[in-house]
């Protein structure tokens, strides 16, 4: 999809299932404007790729903001590769506010409609699990982190990461496992999940506690960010001094007892599939 069409005419080409071709209303003035893609929500989304001068730009922009608000059109959004940074005050300067953003661009987002702004927020969570991986004789694999909160205080806790995108929880836990220690390991069960505000630049953070079984038992510690990692007796683990003063670690401590006492059970990953065959894993106890 280029910058611009020479005329509106033309119509708006689709590049995923969630946007439409749209054909403008035929009493609609021929003007020069922005290429974009008009979605199911009365939204345009134009992604900008080639480059541009400021000044043209600005002018196209403004004329099809006009365009657009005849046409009933709410939500405009504007995604700017990072080489076209220069472009960005030009769009601030028309109302448009920051959305995300992402190594390579930045989406801007403008709502033009007299309506009541219903625009989605971004993405308001990041998704963290840590892995309890426990071996036939009730040790848990542990480790002593080089650096964050934990940095010098002797504290042995489980292996912790965060879920990248695109990634199931289930599969995070192991790659993390492996990352940090060396061991193969298979994911057994989600057993609970806790939710924090204010965590990471002001988002909110789901953490999931994940069970899974080593599948090799020789650890090889990550060198840049764990200073050690062992097999340690899961009750001498739940009794350290920093664990049983701090409510969180206490409690996820005595759930990994419970499971390890199987007096606990947790929620299995269960592959499912939408309409499309996209998969997706759903998490229950409920094992078909």
């Amino acid at each position: 999809m280029g910058n611009k069409s020479p005329t509106l005419s033309r119509g708006m080409s689709s590049s995923s299932a969630t946007l439409e071709k749209v054909t403008p209303p035929a009493n609609i003035q021929q003007l020069e404007l922005l290429s974009g893609v008009y979605d199911r929500y009365d939204g345009v989304i134009v992604e900008m790729k080639d480059p541009m001068d400021p000044n043209e730009f600005g002018s196209l922009l403004r004329a099809s903001l006009s365009q657009w608000k005849q046409q009933g059109k709410r939500g405009i959004w504007i995604k700017l590769p990072i080489e076209l940074a220069n472009l960005i005050e030009v769009v601030v300067k028309e109302g448009f506010d920051f959305h995300h953003a992402e190594p390579n661009y930045l989406m801007l987002v403008r709502w033009i409609s007299e309506t009541t702004n219903n625009l989605p927020a971004n993405a308001s969570h990041r998704v963290g699990i840590g892995a309890f991986v426990m071996n036939s004789n009730r040790e848990v694999l542990v480790v002593q982190e080089i650096s964050g909160k934990f940095k010098g205080t002797g504290v042995w806790k489980l292996p912790t990461g965060v879920v990248n995108e695109g990634e199931d929880i289930c599969e995070a836990a192991i790659r993390e496992v492996k990352e940090e220690t060396g061991v193969d390991a298979e994911f057994v069960e989600v057993l609970a999940f806790r939710q924090s505000h204010s965590a990471f630049f002001t988002k909110s953070d789901l953490f999931f506690v994940c069970m899974l079984r080593p599948r090799s038992f020789d650890i090889q510690k990550q060198a840049s960010e764990i200073e050690a990692a062992k097999w340690m007796p899961i009750d001498e683990y739940a009794d350290q001094p920093f664990v049983k003063a701090n409510s969180g670690f206490d409690y996820v401590a005595k759930v990994c007892l419970a499971k390890a006492n199987n007096s606990y059970t947790g929620l299995s990953a269960m592959p499912t599939y939408s309409a499309s065959g996209k998969m997706t894993f759903l998490y229950s106890k409920l094992e078909i």
